[in-house]
């Protein structure tokens, strides 16, 4: 049964995305943070996926 994709109050730094992809592959949230971060310096497209996710993935 797949997971469902919802952003959680407990686990969350600005909008709980990064959590929730991290729980979606089954991975620490850190690792999806750092490249969250390191996508901003070097590419730029993390903030309009962020915002797009944050937008499209419900919250409990």
């Amino acid at each position: 049964m797949p997971k469902l994709l919802v952003r959680r109050r407990q686990d969350r730094i600005i909008a709980g995305v990064c959590s929730v992809v991290a729980d979606r592959f089954d991975i620490s949230p850190t690792p999806v943070r750092v490249l969250a971060v390191l996508g901003l310096f070097f590419f730029g497209w993390t903030i309009p996926v962020y915002i797009a996710l944050w937008v499209v993935i419900p919250s409990e």
